[in-house]
């Protein structure tokens, strides 16, 4: 695989993938997921939040992950708050919801399965930019491992200059 020229991957070529995501089972029924926004709580626990996201970080950096391709064929990324944000998906399903979202269901998506460790480690360094991952970006369920230390790699960190 390459991004731009750059190599990555596995020593065995991947081959992008292609899908009409309007043909899965039940895509084209799978409805827009709604924002709910949680009812702020003030007896949150801070070093909980920071184990629970560790681990959610452990088991992205471990998991194959489906990254579309965009039309240059370069990994689908979106601008938002001065930060690149790679695109990656779960599963296709996912993937579909926002085919869907964006009118584009019904058009062929090729799309690349890459292990979220290199996405964080190799690729965000190499957009040389500001950079991070939104796993299921417009979900309900959706996350995001944004550009700061201890989730890419110290070189290709924001400074958010203030306390930890």
């Amino acid at each position: 695989m390459t991004v731009n020229g750059e190599g990555y991957g596995t020593d065995e070529p991947q081959l992008d993938r292609t899908s009409r995501l309007a043909d899965l089972d039940g895509a084209p029924d799978v409805p827009a997921v709604p924002k709910v926004t949680p009812p702020l709580s003030t007896d949150i626990d801070p070093a909980a939040g920071r184990r629970e996201f560790a681990a959610l970080l452990g088991e992205f950096r471990r998991t194959a992950v489906l990254v579309p391709i965009d039309p240059y064929g370069s990994l689908w990324t979106a601008e938002h708050g001065g930060v690149r944000w790679i695109c990656a998906f779960s599963h296709q399903e996912a993937l579909a919801r926002f085919a869907h979202a964006r009118g584009e269901a019904g058009r062929e998506w090729t799309y690349r399965t890459v292990l979220g460790a290199r996405l964080l480690d190799v690729l965000v360094p190499k957009l040389g930019v500001p950079a991070g991952v939104a796993l299921d970006a417009g979900s309900a369920d959706g996350v995001v491992f944004p550009p700061v230390e201890g989730i890419v790699p110290d070189a290709a960190a924001v400074e958010l200059g203030g306390t930890r």
